[in-house]
């Protein structure tokens, strides 16, 4: 079962009376014209202005609406078609990196309860409807999996891949605190509002056509500030492309230009900091290198329902950030302080069901399905770019921008993606490729991505000859 906590929704709702369908809200759309003169609307993003198109009002209920039973039929309805619009755009996703492919049908009992793990994990507050045991033993696993010690490492639950981001930059500059962020601008957008939050000095590093860090321009800005200690963002695997930062030649960058015990590195995993532990020959993540600090994003590679992560760095470094709060009877040294008590126990049953051997498999199939993929891209005459260890297709943009949001591909500039997850089939690679082919008979050309994706995967005009 697809994306399940349950039982779910009926499929079959009586029709909804009028006077209780949805309110349409139509957003303000910009208009554009389409070659045969007939208008088009296109949908823009406008700063503090959302452009859904619909919304289920609050209504007031009735004075006898609890007689009626009128109410809950609605909100059944409601709910049940909801449900089945899920069903569908499960269907046809394939550009953000979300396991889709989950069952956890078996917690379903634990839903009634408010389980919240507040401060620190490793410190019981008065609040006893908590996961701690669930959350320690998911961290204990992880601080395994990247080799740090039971007693050499901290970390927590976090709601968000964002959180760690902005948890792991924190505790660097708690340790640097006049030092200096270093990111390669394919990194994360959260890597950057860390910057902007903690009033941080940023340095944007270019990055290589794969879109890995750039240590030449790296070195080049090092020595532009050899005054001030360095915190970096190590990415493993970019956001659009994939890309995997050299870790060990950052490392070798920092401590052959004067930074030699002067450096705080956070990696970024959100999703390949779960898969590369387990592809062969892959560079490691492992605190038995000079680094600060991992996080990775629970809803993607393991799979979950709700947003989730996993923080962990060294216990040597959590002091600076740690604060006694009477009000909870513990410590805190997390950033958003109450934290989903749920999330936890849907990682430990994971991991339990699957352990290192299931991930690895889960790891080969992906990989195999993203070589596939690319290979039949390139067979229709579609510029494509796979990197090394990624399993996310970079391709030429798709000019029809409903193809777009029907296959909910993410897109930058001329190129767009495809981020090929466990519950991304061979099936479902072949229903978009099919579509894809299809649509693109009415261009004249192939749009050129020799800039993004580098002369040899381009197969415009001018380089696919």
């Amino acid at each position: 079962m697809v994306g399940s906590v349950g039982n779910g929704l009926t499929d079959l709702a009586d029709p909804l009376p009028e006077e209780l369908k949805p309110i349409p809200i139509e957003a303000e759309l910009n208009g554009s014209t389409e070659a045969n003169g007939n208008e088009k609307k296109k949908r823009e993003i406008v700063l503090g202005r959302n452009v859904h198109t619909m919304c289920f009002s609050i209504v007031e209920p009735e004075a006898d609406d609890d007689v009626t039973g009128e109410r809950e039929a609605y909100m059944a309805s409601v709910l049940a078609r909801y449900r089945r619009s899920l069903v569908e755009r499960t269907k046809h996703h394939l550009g953000y990196p979300y396991n889709l492919d989950f069952d956890y049908g078996a917690l379903s009992q634990l839903q009634h309860f408010s389980i919240n793990n507040l401060g620190d994990p490793f410190i019981e507050s008065n609040y006893g409807v908590h996961s701690r045991q669930f959350e320690v033993g998911v961290l204990d696993w992880f601080a395994r999996l990247w080799e740090l010690e039971k007693d050499e490492y901290w970390g927590y639950i976090t709601n968000c891949g964002t959180e760690g981001n902005l948890h792991g930059i924190l505790v660097g500059r708690e340790v640097y605190p006049d030092g200096i962020l270093y990111a390669s601008k394919e990194s994360h957008y959260s890597v950057f509002k860390a910057a902007r939050m903690y009033r941080m000095d940023c340095e944007k590093i270019d990055t290589l056509i794969s879109g890995e860090i750039d240590c030449a321009h790296f070195k080049k800005k090092l020595l532009e500030n050899q005054d001030k200690p360095a915190i970096i963002n190590v990415n493993i695997g970019t956001t659009v492309k994939g890309a995997v930062d050299d870790l060990d030649l950052v490392i070798k960058t920092l401590e052959e230009n004067g930074f030699k015990d002067r450096f705080y590195i956070h990696c970024d995993g959100a999703l390949f900091g779960l898969m590369m532990p387990f592809v062969k020959r892959a560079p490691k993540v492992s605190f038995k290198k000079p680094i600060g600090s991992v996080s990775v994003s629970g809803h993607k590679f393991v799979g979950c329902p709700m947003p989730c992560g996993v923080q962990v760095t060294r216990l040597s470094h959590i002091n600076k950030l740690s604060s006694n709060v009477e009000y909870l009877a513990s410590r805190d040294a997390t950033i958003m302080g109450s934290r989903n008590g749920h999330a936890p126990i849907f990682l430990w049953y994971t991991l339990n069901r699957k352990g290192y051997s299931g991930f690895q498999k889960e790891v080969q199939k992906c990989l195999r399905n993203a070589h596939y993929l690319k290979s039949r891209l390139s067979d229709w005459g579609i510029s494509a770019m796979l990197n090394e260890l990624s399993s996310t297709v970079v391709f030429e943009r798709p000019r029809d921008e409903e193809f777009v949001r029907r296959w909910q591909l993410a897109c930058e500039g001329n190129i767009a993606h495809v981020v090929v997850m466990p519950s991304v089939t061979v099936e479902k690679l072949e229903m978009f490729l099919e579509e894809l082919v299809e649509m693109r008979k009415g261009w004249e050309t192939a749009v050129c991505v020799g800039k993004d994706l580098g002369v040899e995967n381009c197969l415009c005009g001018e380089h696919g000859k």
